[in-house]
């Protein structure tokens, strides 16, 4: 019998201290990269010195996409009094400054791709490290990402804002 109310003593010692465990709460917290990416100093940041860097190519590629528009044009109103052999020869010079045109916008888009990306991993790594600051500050045993739902009371998105601007300045 004492063996018995031994191990129950000790059997309820057990679910007394597993319930004092799981009775310790969670803090929980949910971040919006995409605002952070847009919306953070650092972003915005990035943003500006993107278009700054980027600006005159892409005026050369709409200036050179409005004479393609213009040859194009031409050639429509005044290809009835042309020549057999003054068409094929516009025709070809338009398909040479159109293929020009379209290695240049491949390119430009692979450059500015390329450096976008540059610049929002170094949004992110500032952003990871604002997120791991104020997880510790403030003591969050989780932080996530992406989720189907999230309660907007664990949302600290504006509090990682701040703390990246605050960076930022």
């Amino acid at each position: 019998m004492k063996t018995l109310n031994t191990f129950l003593a000790s059997g309820l010692l057990c679910v007394g201290l597993a319930s004092g465990v799981y009775a310790q709460e969670s803090r929980i917290a949910f971040i919006n990269s995409q605002r952070i990416t847009s919306e953070s100093g650092p972003a915005k940041a990035a943003t500006a010195k993107l278009e700054a860097e980027f600006s005159k190519r892409q005026k050369e590629l709409t200036d050179l996409q409005g004479t393609l528009k213009t040859l194009s044009e031409k050639f429509d109103r005044d290809a009835p009094t042309m020549t057999e052999s003054q068409r094929a020869a516009k025709q070809k010079e338009f398909v040479e400054q159109n293929r020009e045109f379209q290695r240049k916008k491949r390119e430009f888009d692979e450059d500015l791709n390329g450096r976008r990306n540059e610049e929002l991993q170094q949004v992110y790594d500032k952003a990871t490290k604002a997120i791991k600051q104020l997880a510790e500050t403030e003591k969050y045993d989780l932080v996530v990402q992406e989720a189907v739902y999230f309660n907007p009371k664990i949302d600290i998105t504006d509090k990682v804002i701040k703390v990246l601007n605050a960076g930022a300045k």
